[in-house]
């Protein structure tokens, strides 16, 4: 049987380490590369038996590939803290590793929960990543929404793993500000500059777009939340972007 190690990057990741580690337990190696957390998510995995590996953070692409580095096994499956592994994903994970059929890494979808609920729209209905590949044939790239580069074939997997994305409002807007600070530095370092489109035409164009274009209405109350909240992201990275360009940095 082919061998697998199965990564998860943690930052204060107590209320999920347990579940998120046990739904690989598939995996015949489990690391968990963790940015230096201040809650009890170390406590946990420590307890569960994983291999453990303290690096700080800089961006997500350098926190896994670092990680891809240490594995044992040629077959990774990149695991986010937020993410469960259902039985019908691990039954093709095993299939597709001893069974590659010429691909490199697999693509897998994920059914998206926000505060407790299922979100059949708002853009996550065809939400897809690469989490399972051949190390020899795939890194990332990205400060942010890291992207997987490949030497070879993807495939797909069926079946859909669960993404507890965001489990409180509180939760999604603290990972907002997370995100768009990677994203104004980025953009701050590329030469970026903001202008009103950037304040006033973006934002109001992304909730359009999740709340109509991606059919976001048909989800209620909190698809209409949520598109609100992504246009919020797009508007605070551009107040960080044009704070940043006034040498205003963060405190």
């Amino acid at each position: 049987m082919t061998k697998i190690t199965a990564i998860i990057p943690t930052l204060n990741e107590e209320i999920h380490i347990a579940d998120a580690i046990n739904s690989v337990s598939f995996a015949d190696e489990i690391i968990v590369i963790d940015s230096f957390s201040t809650d009890k998510t170390i406590e946990i995995a420590e307890k569960l038996h994983v291999k453990i590996i303290k690096r700080k953070f800089d961006d997500f692409s350098s926190q896994k590939n670092f990680a891809i580095e240490q594995a044992t096994h040629s077959w990774i499956y990149i695991l986010d803290a937020d993410e469960r592994v259902t039985a019908a994903v691990e039954k093709e994970i095993l299939e597709a590793v001893n069974n590659p059929n010429g691909f490199v890494g697999f693509y897998v979808r994920r059914a998206f929960y926000f505060a407790k609920q299922k979100i059949n729209y708002c853009g996550w209905q065809r939400d897809k990543v690469v989490r399972l590949f051949l190390k020899e044939h795939c890194r990332y790239s990205g400060v942010v929404h890291e992207t997987i580069y490949t030497k070879g074939k993807l495939g797909f997997l069926k079946s859909k793993i669960d993404h507890f994305g965001y489990r409180s409002y509180d939760h999604f807007i603290s990972k907002i500000n997370h995100y768009s600070s990677l994203k104004a530095k980025q953009l701050h370092a590329n030469g970026k500059k903001v202008s009103a489109f950037h304040l006033l035409i973006k934002p109001a164009a992304r909730f359009f777009i999740h709340y109509v274009i991606r059919l976001g209405f048909l989800d209620g109350l909190a698809g209409l939340i949520l598109a609100k909240i992504l246009a919020y992201s797009v508007f605070t990275r551009y107040i960080k972007l044009w704070l940043l360009n006034k040498g205003i940095k963060e405190s």
